[in-house]
C-alpha cells in the first residue's frame, strides 16, 4: 500500500510543477491554488508513505516520478524541446529507481 501512496504523490509531484507553470509565477488564480493543493497533497503522502518505507528509495521514487512525469508532460504537452539526450536521460532516471527498488527498499 504504501508503494501506492508513494506513486501517486508522483503524480501529484507532476501536477505540482504543471500548476506552477501555468500560474505564470503565482500571478494566475487556479493554477496558483492548484499548486498549493497539489504540493499539500503530494507532500503529505509522501510523509505518510514514509512510515513504513526506507527514506532513501521512497524520496527517490518519489522524485523520479516528479521528474520524468514533468520532462514527459513538457515534452508532450508544453512544448519542450524533445532530443535525445533527454529521452536517454529519462530512461536513466527509470533505471535508477528500479535499481533502488531492486536493492530493496520497502519493507
Amino acid at each position: 500500500m504504501a508503494w501506492m501512496i508513494i506513486v501517486v504523490a508522483g503524480l501529484f509531484e507532476v501536477a505540482m510543477a504543471y500548476s506552477l507553470k501555468m500560474s505564470d509565477g503565482f500571478s494566475v488564480l487556479l493554477p496558483s491554488v492548484g499548486f498549493a493543493v497539489f504540493a499539500v497533497l503530494s507532500f503529505g503522502l509522501l510523509a505518510l508513505a514514509l512510515k513504513s518505507l526506507e527514506v532513501g528509495t521512497a524520496y527517490a521514487v518519489w522524485t523520479g516520478i516528479g521528474a520524468v512525469g514533468t520532462a514527459s508532460l513538457g515534452m508532450l504537452v508544453l512544448g519542450d524541446d524533445v532530443s535525445f539526450l533527454k529521452i536517454a536521460s529519462i530512461a536513466l532516471i527509470l533505471a535508477g529507481v528500479v535499481g533502488l527498488n531492486l536493492a530493496g527498499g520497502g519493507h
